[in-house]
């Protein structure tokens, strides 16, 4: 149902619709952003379940249209692969429901630019896993981040991951392209694989530590801070 808060749901709230989204069950009107979930259903018959939300830290890649990198995480190689971000538009109509098709193919888990994520599988707790490993995957990224440039697998470790994927029977565009950039995306290739751009992220605070790689003087750093709290006592 649309204009509800989901922890205050009850049952007899719950919508149900057809596939063309016309509403056949419930009290409550249902959400314009089921075409989003049924467009996903109508073009790939293997989807029983989608879940569509606002995870924060990967809304936070689709705020500033970062894009996710690969060859960092094996259980994100492994379990994911690559994660496209569809272009924005307004949410509710058959337009924004659209976006994703282009990339239906080759994912299950997709970023809407600006507004969220939405992962899509065979059961609900599949689609939901999805979601959870993308957005604790970008939160891992943010941290990172913070410490210092990501390291990415080299070629050898990525076909290790490659090879142990193809055994447990998920698939990978990877697999049918023998040419392909093993840890470069397909469809986007800017955002972590480069530097950290300022444009992306801001100007670096200029201080000593990690992100500096402690090229300050600490002995400094710590008088001034001593300086300043020692003043402040005395005001007090």
């Amino acid at each position: 149902p649309t204009m509800i808060c989901k922890g205050f749901m009850k049952p007899e709230d719950i919508c149900a619709v057809d596939l063309d989204g016309n509403q056949i069950a419930g009290t409550k009107k249902r959400t314009s952003e089921i075409l989003l979930h049924l467009t996903i259903m109508k073009h790939r018959p293997d989807v029983k379940a989608v879940v569509h939300c606002h995870p924060p830290h990967a809304t936070a890649f689709a705020v500033a249209r970062e894009k996710i990198p690969q060859c960092v995480l094996p259980e994100v190689e492994v379990f994911m692969g690559e994660i496209p971000m569809a272009p924005y538009v307004t949410p509710g109509g058959q337009d924004f429901a659209d976006t994703v098709v282009p990339f239906l193919k080759g994912t299950n888990t997709i970023i809407l630019n600006n507004h969220g994520t939405v992962s899509f599988d065979t059961t609900v707790e599949k689609a939901y896993w999805k979601t959870e490993i993308l957005d604790a995957y970008c939160r891992i990224l943010l941290l990172a981040k913070q410490l210092g440039p990501i390291q990415y697998f080299d070629e050898r470790e990525t076909r290790e991951l490659l090879e142990l994927k193809q055994k447990l029977g998920f698939d990978d565009p990877r697999f049918h392209n023998d040419d392909c950039d093993l840890c470069g995306n397909s469809a986007f290739r800017e955002g972590y694989k480069e530097p950290l751009s300022e444009q992306a992220f801001g100007q670096a605070p200029q201080f000593p530590g990690y992100l500096q790689g402690n090229s300050g003087n600490n002995d400094d750093l710590v008088q001034s801070i001593t300086n300043q709290v020692m003043a402040a006592l005395q005001k007090s």
